[in-house]
């Protein structure tokens, strides 16, 4: 059973920092490329940040660019966000998300998610 479970999330204010963690199990970890993605009200689910399969090389959306940074532990089968310089705008439910990644790069078939952990940035 394949299971993504998010935690670390919370109320920080604008300027701090949190870590997420994602914790993976279920599936071939190491196989996988692992992203974050958040979501507000009214608003489509938007990429934060991706880390491919090997860990080497890794994306992230221009609003969170040189803030946030994304890692990955395959031994331990986690996925870390780590978030400072926080923002208002940075409030969202942020999910962990697994997508099979082949030997070219393509991602494959349909997503695994998490069930999400509220992030709040607020003085």
């Amino acid at each position: 059973q394949v299971q993504l479970v998010e935690s670390g999330g919370g109320l920080v204010q604008p300027g701090g920092s949190l870590r997420l963690s994602c914790a993976a199990s279920g599936f071939t970890f190491s196989r996988y490329a692992m992203s974050w993605y958040r979501q507000t009200p009214g608003k489509e689910r938007e990429l934060v940040a991706r880390i491919r399969r090997a860990g080497g090389s890794t994306s992230y959306a221009d609003s969170v660019k040189g803030r946030f940074t994304i890692s990955r532990d395959n031994a331990e089968n986690t996925v870390l966000l780590q978030m400072s310089s926080l923002k208002p705008e940075d409030t969202a439910v942020y999910y962990c998300n697994a997508r099979l990644e082949a030997s070219t790069g393509a991602l494959l078939g349909d997503a695994y998610w998490g069930q999400g952990t509220q992030v709040s940035v607020s003085s």
